[in-house]
């Protein structure tokens, strides 16, 4: 079943100067909610969020990006508008990737852009490295497409994983919605997200809470804060990272993720270095983990130059020049 696209929305910040439409689409256990871009026929570009965060976190930058692309941002399950997970079930990245792909399913894109920020991030990495074919283009905002865990965590974090999960499902019918007020909950958003402007936060709530009698309650599922029971070893990450066929580039903020967030062992410049073997484009640039949200001012033209210089029209052209030369 195709998605529906409804709901046209117009934004009040200053920053939103173009309308979004409401995406909708049907999957087996509810449906998967996100906004929508662009003409039908543009340059498709997926957005994949970060964790804890929703779609909304592409609603300053998108605007800045050329008018005539495609852009579907979604709200991955157990985040903003998205229905949660069944009950009983995980969350963790080999299910986001299936997200995307059902996503892609629907709309019938054989071969697409992705702009991802954080954990966004790592599903489109993963993504890439198993459907090489469909991605012509990756960028990474603050993170580094794949993060690796320690051989001697990786058991640790699944056995606390499913007793965490079991530990939930055995108190659900106790478990009650907090009830905030909404200043109240934009300061909890922020204590958890520090580098969220006030405005950044206005933005992010407008999926992030729900009104209910006496004030609002978070929309998030809170499973997606137990331990994540799938995780991948550094051979692992640089195996796939070998297998991404697209050009990326990694968009690392100076007081983004990284610089509070170490990876074990070295491992930043072992992906690094597995990255530049795959000739990966790195771009430093001033500001913190969710520049793209708080200034898309000073990251959307390195975003439009570098996906314009890869646009799939040109990698035909110069794919077909390169078979003519051979002949």
């Amino acid at each position: 079943m195709l998605p529906a696209f409804t709901s046209l929305r117009h934004f009040a910040t200053n920053t939103m100067r173009r309308a979004a439409s409401e995406f909708r689409m049907t999957v087996p256990w509810g449906e998967m909610r996100g906004q929508v871009w662009g003409p039908s026929n543009g340059r498709p570009v997926l957005c994949l969020h970060g964790w804890a965060d929703n779609c909304g976190t592409f609603n300053t930058l998108i605007p800045l990006l050329p008018k005539d692309w495609r852009f579907v941002a979604i709200d991955f399950p157990g985040h903003g508008l998205s229905s949660h997970r069944p009950d009983g079930c995980f969350y963790n990245f080999p299910l986001y990737v299936a997200d995307v792909r059902r996503v892609v399913e629907a709309l019938q894109w054989k071969r697409f852009s992705i702009i991802s920020h954080s954990m966004g991030g790592n599903v489109a990495g993963i993504f890439s490295a198993l459907y090489p074919e469909m991605v012509d283009t990756v960028v990474l905002l603050d993170t580094y497409g794949f993060l690796p865990t320690q051989l001697t965590e990786m058991f640790k974090n699944m056995r606390k994983g499913i007793n965490d999960q079991i530990q939930y499902d055995n108190k659900m019918e106790e478990r009650k919605e907090r009830v905030y007020t909404y200043e109240k909950a934009k300061e909890r958003l922020k204590a958890a997200n520090p580098s969220l402007s006030d405005q950044s936060a206005d933005i992010l709530l407008e999926r992030a809470v729900r009104e209910v009698e006496g004030g609002f309650v978070f929309t998030r599922d809170f499973r997606i804060n137990l331990k994540n029971i799938v995780n991948y070893s550094m051979e692992q990450c640089l195996y796939m990272i070998s297998l991404v066929k697209a050009p990326v580039m990694i968009l690392l903020a100076k007081d983004g993720l990284f610089k509070t967030f170490v990876l074990p062992d070295g491992g930043v410049d072992k992906i690094l270095k597995s990255w530049t073997e795959q000739k990966v484009t790195i771009v430093d640039v001033e500001g913190d983990h969710h520049i793209h949200l708080n200034k898309p001012e000073s990251v959307a033209s390195i975003i439009t130059d570098f996906l314009q210089s890869h646009s799939p029209d040109k990698t035909e052209s110069e794919s077909s020049n390169n078979q003519s030369s051979k002949l």
